[in-house]
């Protein structure tokens, strides 16, 4: 059987996150931290920031929307692409994790206070490539027995995640 690029990252990163909800080290050496970055060039924390989360809800939440549009959308890059969709689908992944810290970076790279974590950025990513492929697809959440279309669950995520 082989693992989905979406299940590998979600195992990946739940992993590291619950290891990270026990020790506060691990957090303090994986979070974003813009000061870190700009002057003692840790240009990992781009990336590593992902792995780790606030708290279960935040974990959970990430996980569970990432489940469900990552699964299609991966599905779609492999359709679009046979030779390299799955591969294509990390590097969008991987791109959207830095990309989304960017913006953060440029206002906090000397602001000594200022931290971040989660993978809500990546998220978010794949959450509107799955819009934009099918913008009518239903997202079908446990708490809510009926299915929400990928239009009216992307801008809910983008609030939800915004706090």
């Amino acid at each position: 059987m082989q693992l989905s690029i979406t299940l590998i990252i979600i195992i990946i990163t739940t992993l590291v996150s619950i290891g990270g909800f026990r020790n506060q080290k691990m957090i303090n050496d994986l979070i974003f931290y813009p000061p870190a970055v700009s002057q003692q060039k840790q240009w990992w924390r781009f990336f590593s920031c992902g792995l780790i989360h606030a708290d279960f809800g935040h974990l959970l939440f990430n996980m569970l929307s990432f489940y469900f549009f990552g699964r299609f959308v991966e599905s779609a890059f492999a359709q679009f692409f046979p030779e390299s969709g799955k591969w294509l689908f990390l590097i969008m992944y991987v791109s959207a994790l830095f990309i989304s810290l960017l913006p953060t970076y440029l206002k906090h790279k000397n602001n000594y206070s200022y931290r971040s974590l989660g993978a809500s950025g990546a998220v978010s990513a794949v959450i509107f490539a799955g819009l934009i492929i099918a913008p009518t697809e239903k997202i079908y959440l446990f708490f809510i027995p009926i299915g929400i279309p990928g239009f009216i669950f992307a801008p809910l995520y983008l609030l939800l995640t915004a706090y």
